[in-house]
């Protein structure tokens, strides 16, 4: 979990992935981590692997 504020407005949240949009004011791709770094690898994409398919 981590703490999300809001560029625009000042607003935080907690969550895991960064919100998309701020809860308070509603801007879009405002939410910045707040604290520590952020790093590359707070996103939630899903990592990719490799996929077996079926012969036949």
């Amino acid at each position: 979990m981590g703490l999300w504020k809001c560029s625009n407005c000042g607003e935080t949240k907690e969550s895991r992935c960064k919100p998309k949009k701020c809860p308070k004011c509603g801007e879009m791709n405002t939410m910045v981590k707040e604290g520590a770094e952020a790093s590359s690898s707070s996103s939630c994409e899903p990592k990719k692997r490799g996929c077996k398919k079926k012969a036949g």
